[in-house]
């Protein structure tokens, strides 16, 4: 299995195992057009930028057997270019020099230095005219990462408004020599709105949400079941289920990504070749640490967090283009992989989005519960099992115990103490037990704040902050409204329980309890 893998050569010379994905290759190499794409981490856009590198270099053996053999008789050598930013942590101004630094010098050693070429752009202009000039072949320009130095300070305004004006200036000879280039193709994780790319390079083609294209990076179901269908069964045994559950869990669990209103759901590269390697199935992509960024941008956020499994909403001109001052994290989370699209509404012009799969969705609620809870530590040691046994034994005191030790870790306050921040947390804990569970659900009658559901059980939940109002009103509420409605024929026992949270403590105060049929 190629994890961690990013060369192609390397890939093809070392006997890894390789999807094709070099019909997409040819495709775009038939315009002059410079292309973007936007993937999730860990999601193959470096392998794929390095497949193209070695077609444009004319590696024709290391086609053999693929699509793009087929396809291409020609094999044209130009000069490429293949800039990577993924190479430092960008904490300064001088980390950004450094990576410039860096990819220019190597260049520089192949094609040559003008000494009166003394800035990062001049430099890169020279090398672009040089290179065409010597090999009598316009040049390929290949970026690796573009966006990693936004990325990465995205949390200090001021240095990455540094970033963006260096790398306007970097990304704007592009557009110059655009007489010089074959070719341009830029990969990252984020379209920033205000870098020159996107901005004064208005012949950049963005192919991110290109129904054409949606499957150059990631596994199709298709794919998954002609390359790896010997590895599914091999998971299959070691861990005791049939392959049909073997290949169900697998989908369950890393299936569901969508880059286009009509493509069909793709898997998580990584997270695959890591459990066939392993023969488990892990929390692989979350295991590579959820970026710095994202966490602290949802500390400063309103969000529903209770609306991300697929009623967040999104108008069709903002998903791509974001907007660092917005402080909106819904483009971000669906540019990072966090959330995906799992409808369009013509008539709205709106994206709907929710979690991909469930390792994102658990991977991700358990990062997002460290916004919250102020001693990871204590975090780490929460046992959600605990929580799942009290109400199954319908000990509810229990429970609420439990509950009340849980909350007294928390620091930090998302809603403001609002009912709607207890009602987050709700969320999060009842969804972090495995359990089904509904916050807010559509019922005729109204909504109740949290139901929770187990093959025997249904416990309905109602929140009141003190000072609007008590547990027992809370409890009135259920009862007034019917919200057991619902489920008098379907045999289970319902336990309707009123909660009372005491603002100032940040904790809850009191809770009464009624048990009916």
């Amino acid at each position: 299995m190629p994890i961690g893998i990013q060369d192609f050569e390397k890939l093809r010379t070392g006997n890894y195992v390789y999807v094709d994905k070099t019909a997409f290759v040819y495709r775009l190499a038939q315009t002059l057009n410079p292309y973007f794409l936007s993937r999730p981490r860990r999601f193959g856009k470096s392998l794929f930028l390095s497949t193209l590198k070695y077609y444009f270099l004319g590696e024709k053996e290391l086609f053999e057997g693929l699509k793009v053999a087929e396809l291409e008789k020609d094999w044209i050598k130009y000069p490429v270019f293949h800039i990577e930013f993924n190479i430092e942590s960008y904490i300064d101004v001088n980390s950004l020099n450094q990576a410039l630094e860096s990819n220019l010098s190597i260049l520089e050693k192949i094609w040559g230095k003008d000494v009166t070429e003394n800035t990062y752009p001049s430099r890169f202009r020279g090398l672009i005219r040089r290179a065409a000039e010597k090999t009598g072949k316009r040049v390929v320009v290949l970026v690796d990462e573009y966006d990693k130095p936004l990325l990465s300070t995205m949390h200090d305004e001021q240095l990455n408004e540094e970033f963006r004006t260096i790398l306007k200036g970097f990304y704007g000879v592009l557009k110059g020599e655009d007489a010089n280039l074959r070719f341009a193709f830029l990969t990252g994780v984020t379209k920033f709105s205000k870098v020159s790319i996107f901005s004064d390079l208005n012949q950049l083609r963005d192919i991110s949400m290109t129904e054409e294209f949606a499957e150059i990076c990631g596994i199709s179901e298709t794919e998954l079941k002609a390359n790896f269908t010997p590895d599914v069964e091999r998971l299959a045994e070691r861990n005791k289920i049939s392959v049909e559950a073997a290949f169900d869990k697998l989908k369950q669990r890393y299936d569901g990504y969508h880059f286009s209103k009509q493509q069909e759901g793709v898997y998580n590269p990584f997270s695959l070749l890591n459990v066939f390697a392993d023969k488990s199935f892990g929390n692989y992509w979350f295991a590579t640490g959820t970026p710095t960024f994202l966490v602290k941008m949802l500390k400063g956020a309103k969000l529903d967090i209770t609306k991300l499994e697929g009623n967040t909403r999104i108008d069709a001109l903002s998903i791509m283009d974001y907007r660092a001052e917005s402080k909106n994290p819904v483009p971000v989370m669906y540019q990072s992989g966090y959330l995906t699209i799992r409808g369009f509404d013509e008539e709205r012009n709106q994206y709907e989005l929710g979690y991909p799969n469930e390792e994102v969705k658990y991977g991700f609620l358990k990062e997002l519960l460290s916004v919250y809870y102020s001693n990871e530590e204590e975090r780490t040691e929460i046992d959600y099992n605990k929580f799942v046994d009290d109400l199954l034994n319908e000990d509810v005191g229990a429970f609420m115990q439990r509950l009340q030790v849980f909350f007294s870790g928390f620091s930090y306050d998302l809603e403001n103490k609002t009912e709607k921040h207890y009602q987050t947390v709700f969320y999060i804990l009842f969804a972090l037990m495995g359990q089904r569970v509904a916050v807010e659900p559509h019922y005729a009658v109204g909504r109740p704040d949290a139901v929770l559901e187990f093959k025997e059980l249904a416990y309905i939940f109602e929140f009141k902050l003190d000072g609007n109002g008590t547990a027992e009103e809370a409890l009135q509420q259920i009862e007034e409204k019917d919200y057991a409605g619902k489920y008098h024929l379907s045999g289970k026992k319902i336990i309707k329980v009123g909660v009372e949270f005491d603002h100032e403590k940040r904790n809850v105060k009191r809770w009464k309890v009624n048990r009916a049929q």
